[in-house]
């Protein structure tokens, strides 16, 4: 009984803790996204940068009022253009995660409901050998009662 107590634990912590599995994700995703995503954001910074080196050459420092309120116009763009990124980049792991979230919650609902047909079936096992049990011990304390009833007479 006591197993069965401690095999009903290791099941419930299994089926109700996720930390394993989110982080298992997590990593995952990290992985995909600095595989498919690294490279790309790698090569315009180097594009922007080369850009910029090709601009400072071909510009005569002439008037550095404009240049800093222009470079400050280009920080704000790229601010606002890395903002969005950001924000659709969360977007598409939000509904990744979402589908990978219910599929998961469907496999755990089916484990569910298997482990409660396997604690059904346990549960009328022992009822029938408690039951069984019973039986033997009330035929065996009849037996006393008339053993004692004779040694009364």
């Amino acid at each position: 009984m006591d197993k069965i107590a401690k095999d009903v634990g290791d099941i419930q912590s299994r089926l109700l803790d996720h930390r394993p599995v989110i982080n298992a994700e997590i990593r995952y995703f990290m992985r995909e996204f600095e595989e498919k995503r690294g490279y790309r954001e790698s090569r315009l910074l180097e594009n922007i940068n080369k850009s910029v080196l090709e601009t400072n050459e071909q510009m005569p420092p002439a008037n550095f009022e404009d240049m800093k309120h222009q470079l400050s116009d280009i920080n704000e763009r790229l601010e606002a253009a890395n903002h969005m990124v950001e924000r659709v980049q969360q977007r598409e792991l939000e509904a990744q995660q979402g589908t990978r979230l219910k599929a998961n919650m469907e496999q755990l609902k089916e484990d569910w409901a298997e482990f409660l047909k396997e604690q059904q079936r346990l549960k009328e096992e022992v009822d029938e050998e408690h039951a069984r049990a019973v039986g033997q011990l009330s035929a065996k304390y009849n037996e006393k009662k008339k053993e004692l009833a004779k040694f009364t007479l």
